[in-house]
């Protein structure tokens, strides 16, 4: 079973990801912090991450940014997700090697084809 890490402070939105792909048949783990993330990461090796970029103390990017520079978590596919696709934020993610991007509001259809297409 593939295992996904979604990193997003809105509860709501952990819960509704976690259900979708979880009725898909991956194992969701979800946390509220980059920096819970980024451990949870090394913790559970996920074989893909849903990084939400605005978030308090550590946004998306630093995380990203983060586990690029971790040789045990550079390789892991990230899906950006944000409120609002801003050209400099979509270009730093980009140069980060970010996988994809889902803008909020998003439907679960758009998420489990992105998924599918980045680990199947």
């Amino acid at each position: 079973m593939k295992k996904i890490l979604v990193i997003d402070d809105e509860r709501y939105i952990n819960r509704l990801i976690e259900f979708n792909l979880g009725d898909e048949g991956y194992e969701v783990l979800t946390e509220l912090s980059g920096a819970a993330g980024l451990e949870n990461m090394k913790k559970n090796n996920p074989d893909l991450v849903i990084l939400d970029i605005a978030m308090p103390e550590m946004d998306g990017l630093e995380v990203l940014q983060k586990m690029k520079e971790d040789h045990s978590l550079a390789g892991i596919p990230v899906i950006i997700l944000t409120a609002k696709v801003m050209e400099e934020v979509e270009k730093k993610a980009k140069a980060l090697h970010a996988d994809a991007f889902l803008t909020k509001p998003f439907s679960p259809a758009d998420l489990i084809e992105v998924v599918g297409k980045i680990i199947g």
